[in-house]
C-alpha cells in the first residue's frame, strides 16, 4: 500500500502542538448573514463546457489533476473575459470530435460569447494550466498554456485572434509534464520572464502499474515517479526566451511541483517565488538580485509541514490576510493534512497558524486543489476561497473520504480566525464538485470578485458575487511603462479609516491558485467607508506615487509617471 493510500485510512493525526486534531474544533459557519451570495451564472452567462480527461480506464496520471482557468482581458476593452483549459483524448483513443480549450468574451451585460474559433485558439492538445502576460508589452495579455508535452505560447495580434509562436520564441526545446506557471519580472528590466513548473517525468509509455488491493489498476501517487525540474525563461526583448534553469540556481530535478505564486518575502522590492511540491519539499526560492535564486524555504519554515513532512501541495496563493503588511500564505494538501496557513513572524520565519484559525480542523478532510485570497465581503480583511476533490472516484471504498468534495470559503473574521460560510452562500456552491481550477475576477464590474470554478472532467462553474450588506469597494488598474506593462509586481497600499491609520495592500500578481489566474486589477473592499485618505503604488521599476483621497465605489486606472484617472462604473 502507498503513502496515500494509507493516509486515506489515517484519523487521529498528532499536531505539533502534541494535541489531537479535535482539541481545535472547526468552527461552524456563523449565525449572521456573511454580507453577500453566490449565484450559480454558469448557464445565464452561456458558458458551456466540460473538460475530459481523455480517461478511458487505462488509469493514466495525467487524469487526475484536471485543468485550470483564467479571467483575463483579451481584447482591452475594460471587461474580463474567460479562459478554460482542457485535456484531450489519449492516441487509440479518441473520439469523434474534437476537445479544446475555450475563450470566452464578455459581452458586457452577463453574457459570454465563445471566441474560441474565431480566435485561433479552436486546438487540440493536453492542456493543464494557463498563465497570461503581456510579454511583448504592446498592451494586449499572450496566453501560455502548460501541456502534457509540449507547452504552447499564444501571441495576441490585438485584432482579437492569436498566434501560436512556440517555436519562433524559443519555448519547443523541451518537453515535460507541465503544471502551474507565471508571468514575472525577475530581473526587473521591464520584460515579463516566464517560470514553469513540472511535475513528474512520465509518459503513456512508460505509466507504473499501481494498485490498491494488488490486482486492479489505480492511479499512482507521485512516490511512483522521478521527479522533473521547474523552468525559468528569460526574456530577451525580442519575442525570444532564453532558458537560464541552469544558471539561475532553480534547477532541481527532485522537484514534483503542481503550483507557483510570487511574492517578496524578504521586502527587498524584488520578486520572489513559492513552489509547492507534491511529496517532496515546498521552495521558497529568494532572488538575490543578480539573475539568481537561492532556495531559504527550510530556513523561513514552509519546506515542511509542522511535524516536519513534505505534504502534498496541490495549490498555492500569498496575499496580505492579516493586514500586516506581510505576505501570508496559503497551500492546500492531501485530506488528512489539512490545508496550510502560514504567517510571517517578527523572525521572519513563517508559522503555520492553520489549526488556531480555525482552517486546519475544517480542511482535515478534504483534499485542496485552486486556492484564492479574496475580500469576498467587502469589509476590508481577506477571506480565503478553497475547491476540493479527490483523485481518484474509488477512494470512497478505501475510507469513505468523497471523490466530490463541497468548496470551502473561508470568511476572515479578524484576530486571526476565519470560518467557513460556504453552506450560506447559496447558489449552489457548496454542492460537493471534483474541484481543481479556481479564479476570481469582476465580470460584470459591479466592483466585487465573482469565482470560477474548474471540475476534473466535469463542467465549468460561474459564480456571481452579490452583496448584501451594502459594503464598498476601490479597484485599480495599473499600467506599466518603466515597469512591465501588466504592472505584474506591483504593491499597491490603501491608507483609511481615522487618521489614515488602517491600511491594506494588494500585489498584481500572475500564477497563484492552481493551474490558473485570476484578473490583475486589483480590488480593495472599504466596508462602508466612501473613500479613502491615501493610495500608494510601489512599481516593480523602483517608482512609487501617492494620491489623495480617492472615492469608494470607484474604478481608477494608474499609468506609471502619468497620473491616475477614474474609470466609468467599476
Amino acid at each position: 500500500m502507498n503513502r496515500r493510500s494509507f493516509l486515506w485510512g489515517m484519523a487521529g493525526l498528532i499536531s505539533a502542538s502534541g494535541l489531537p486534531f479535535d482539541a481545535f474544533a472547526a468552527p461552524t459557519a456563523p449565525s449572521i448573514d456573511p454580507g453577500f451570495r453566490l449565484s450559480d451564472a454558469t448557464a445565464q452567462a452561456g458558458i458551456n463546457f466540460r473538460h475530459n480527461s481523455g480517461a478511458y480506464g487505462g488509469k493514466l496520471l495525467p487524469e487526475t489533476l484536471g485543468a485550470g482557468c483564467a479571467f483575463l482581458d483579451y481584447d482591452r476593452d475594460g471587461w474580463q473575459d474567460i479562459l478554460l483549459v482542457n485535456g484531450s483524448d489519449w492516441p487509440g483513443h479518441k473520439r469523434d470530435y474534437p476537445s479544446t480549450l475555450k475563450l470566452y468574451r464578455n459581452n458586457r451585460n452577463g453574457t459570454f460569447s465563445d471566441v474560441t474559433h474565431s480566435a485561433g485558439l479552436d486546438l487540440e492538445m493536453y492542456g493543464m494550466g494557463a498563465a497570461v502576460g503581456d510579454y511583448d508589452n504592446d498592451g494586449f495579455p499572450d496566453i501560455l498554456i502548460t501541456c502534457v508535452g509540449q507547452n504552447r505560447l499564444f501571441k495576441n495580434t490585438r485584432k482579437g485572434t492569436f498566434i501560436d509562436v512556440t517555436k519562433s520564441s524559443g519555448l519547443a526545446s523541451r518537453q515535460a509534464m507541465s503544471t502551474s506557471a507565471l508571468w514575472f519580472d525577475y530581473d526587473r528590466d521591464g520584460l515579463l520572464d516566464l517560470f514553469v513548473c513540472n511535475y513528474v517525468k512520465w509518459s503513456a509509455e512508460h505509466d507504473v502499474f499501481c494498485s490498491l488491493d494488488g490486482k486492479h489498476k489505480s492511479y499512482c501517487t507521485p512516490e511512483a515517479y522521478r521527479g522533473e525540474t521547474c523552468w525559468l525563461f528569460h526574456n530577451r526583448g525580442n519575442g525570444t526566451f532564453e532558458d537560464v534553469t541552469a544558471t539561475s540556481g532553480i534547477f532541481d530535478s527532485s522537484s514534483k511541483s503542481l503550483g507557483v505564486a510570487m511574492l517578496d518575502y524578504d521586502h527587498d522590492g524584488w520578486p520572489d517565488l513559492l513552489v509547492t511540491n507534491d511529496t517532496q519539499p515546498n521552495k521558497l526560492y529568494r532572488n538575490q538580485r543578480n539573475g539568481t535564486f537561492k532556495d531559504v524555504a527550510v530556513d523561513a519554515g514552509i519546506a515542511f509541514s509542522a511535524e516536519g513532512r513534505a505534504r502534498a501541495g496541490m495549490g498555492v496563493d500569498v496575499a496580505d490576510f492579516d493586514n500586516s503588511g506581510n505576505p501570508g500564505v496559503a497551500i492546500t494538501n492531501f485530506d488528512n493534512e489539512m490545508t496550510g496557513l502560514y504567517r510571517l513572524s517578527d523572525g521572519g520565519d513563517y508559522v503555520d497558524v492553520a489549526l488556531p484559525s480555525g482552517i486546519g480542523q475544517a480542511s482535515k478532510d478534504k483534499l485542496g486543489f485552486g486556492c484564492i485570497f479574496l475580500d469576498a465581503d467587502l469589509d476590508g480583511a481577506l477571506d480565503l476561497a478553497v475547491v476540493n476533490g479527490h483523485i481518484d472516484d474509488t477512494v470512497r471504498n478505501v475510507s469513505g473520504v468523497g471523490y466530490a468534495q463541497p468548496p470551502q470559503l473561508f470568511l476572515n473574521r479578524g484576530k486571526g480566525t476565519f470560518v467557513d460560510v460556504a453552506s450560506a452562500l447559496g447558489g449552489g456552491f457548496s454542492q460537493p464538485k471534483v474541484g481543481r481550477g479556481l479564479a476570481y475576477g469582476d465580470f460584470d464590474r459591479d466592483g466585487d470578485l465573482d469565482l470560477l470554478v474548474t471540475t476534473n472532467n466535469g463542467p465549468a462553474y460561474l459564480y456571481r458575487n452579490d452583496q448584501t450588506a451594502g459594503n464598498q469597494s476601490l479597484r485599480i488598474r495599473l499600467i506599466g511603462t518603466k515597469s512591465n506593462r501588466d504592472a505584474i509586481g506591483a504593491t499597491v497600499r490603501v491608507f483609511h479609516g481615522a487618521s489614515n491609520a488602517a491600511s491594506q495592500s494588494r500585489v498584481v500578481k500572475a500564477g497563484s491558485s492552481y493551474l490558473s489566474q485570476s484578473e490583475l486589477p486589483v480590488t480593495f473592499g472599504l466596508g462602508k467607508q466612501d473613500k479613502i485618505g491615501r493610495l500608494v503604488i510601489e512599481w516593480p521599476s523602483g517608482r512609487t506615487e501617492d494620491y489623495k483621497n480617492l472615492s469608494a465605489g470607484r474604478a481608477y486606472e494608474c499609468v506609471e509617471a502619468k497620473g491616475i484617472t477614474g474609470l466609468p462604473g467599476f
